[in-house]
């Protein structure tokens, strides 16, 4: 008899992804568990109760919550999607643009720096506007668009004071003059599900910062780009967000390993949250009969 799988959905806060993804299972008939990431502790000596799941799914709002458990999943030896190799990756703004210059993936000019000075002989390299963004956010949060050198100096001077770790390592990015949009790809496995235009008459197009979506067809120059950026990365159920810059063409700016896609899903009639269940399950299934 065929071993049932058990599968453990880690998240912050039920949102309507999440209904989505619950109703999913149950529609499957999946024995699943609701781990809320605030209730759960881990006890590292003693990981069996974890070993009862076959895969967790990670949901969780916070980046640190969720890097974390992934971490001790995946030592404890359960399968995780994403993995934490993955979220570590995508998490970090600047990791992901490395990532994908080693893998030749084309992506805005971006520089880094760890002290104000240097980061402001990087800005006045690129020369005005340029962008500076937080190396670990989401929602286009803290992002800050810099018009001249005294705005350089002024919110350089700001990051240094938090005096956080994040905030003491500079990501500068070229501002891309793009057409009042940019576009988000849902990716999972091998497979590109879908794609909508985030448009906005705001240089920030996020749909969390009021952009509204627009279902956007998905070419075969997209879908390549897109597989090759989710490739380099590690792989697993993925957002990847385009920018169309006009000298270099479609470019990768940055990879959601924990997307949303309330926005999306109802604009294209694709049930996302069946998706990525499926491939929740195929994970269990393909490490179950490894094992």
């Amino acid at each position: 008899m065929q071993k049932r799988l058990r599968i453990g959905v880690l998240y912050s806060r039920v949102r309507v992804e999440e209904k989505w993804i619950f109703a999913a299972m149950e529609k499957r008939g999946i024995d699943y568990e609701r781990l809320d990431d605030r209730a759960v502790s881990f006890d590292l000596e003693n990981p069996t109760p974890w070993r009862a799941f076959d895969a967790v799914l990670e949901r969780s709002i916070s980046y640190n919550n969720g890097l974390y458990a992934l971490r001790i999943l995946n030592a404890f030896g359960v399968p995780t999607i994403n993995t934490a190799a993955v979220a570590e990756v995508c998490g970090d703004k600047l990791t992901t643009s490395a990532m994908l210059a080693r893998a030749g993936v084309p992506q805005p000019r971006n520089m880094a720096a760890f002290s104000p000075e240097s980061a402001l002989e990087a800005i006045e390299v690129f020369g005005y506007p340029v962008v500076l963004k937080p190396v670990v956010g989401s929602w286009g949060r803290l992002l800050a668009k810099i018009n001249d050198r005294d705005a350089a100096e002024a919110v350089l001077e700001h990051k240094s004071t938090l005096g956080s770790v994040q905030h003491s390592v500079f990501y500068i990015q070229e501002y891309i003059k793009k057409p009042g949009r940019d576009i988000r790809v849902v990716v999972v496995g091998e497979r590109v599900l879908t794609a909508m235009y985030r448009k906005s008459e705001h240089w920030i197009t996020n749909t969390a910062r009021g952009g509204e979506g627009e279902l956007c067809p998905v070419t075969p120059e997209i879908e390549a780009l897109c597989l090759k950026a989710a490739a380099a990365v590690g792989g697993g159920v993925l957002a990847v967000d385009l920018v169309e810059h006009p000298e270099k063409g479609m470019v990768v700016n940055e990879i959601n390993h924990t997307m949303e896609f309330h926005t999306v899903q109802p604009l294209n009639g694709i049930d996302i949250a069946d998706e990525i269940v499926s491939y929740v399950m195929n994970a269990a299934k393909t490490d179950s009969n490894r094992g």
